[in-house]
């Protein structure tokens, strides 16, 4: 395994960055969290990240985002009265077709379905 600079050198470091970047309050303000902003982060290339990722993980970084995001919005529907739309834009997403699409290609149910199972 190459150097890592000790940016990747424990497992959950990168998540741990991108937790905390759900975590501040403003921080869908500034956008969705790319790629480039972890490795960023992590003072390393975009490009070794996902590899670095997808070597350890099986799964890209983008993949990691957006299972993150999924993650956000699982909280969203089962803890507020926020419809769809309103957690879309919570979430930075510019139409909340894009939002339902990948919420239901990552969960098998749409978000609607999803909420539903709280009730």
């Amino acid at each position: 395994m190459a150097k890592t600079n000790g940016s990747l050198s424990t497992p959950g470091c990168w998540n741990d960055k991108l937790i905390m970047y759900f975590g501040e309050a403003d921080a869908l303000k500034k956008g969705l969290p790319t790629v480039e902003y972890l490795a960023d982060q992590l003072h390393i290339s975009p490009h070794y990240l996902s590899d670095m990722l997808r070597s350890l993980t099986g799964r890209s970084a983008q993949q990691h985002i957006h299972d993150r995001l999924v993650e956000q919005a699982k909280e969203y529907l089962s803890t507020t009265s926020l419809a769809d739309a309103e957690i879309a834009y919570q979430l930075d997403f510019d139409y909340p077709q894009s939002f339902n699409k990948l919420f239901k290609k990552r969960t098998n149910v749409s978000p609607l379905a999803f909420r539903r199972s709280f009730n």
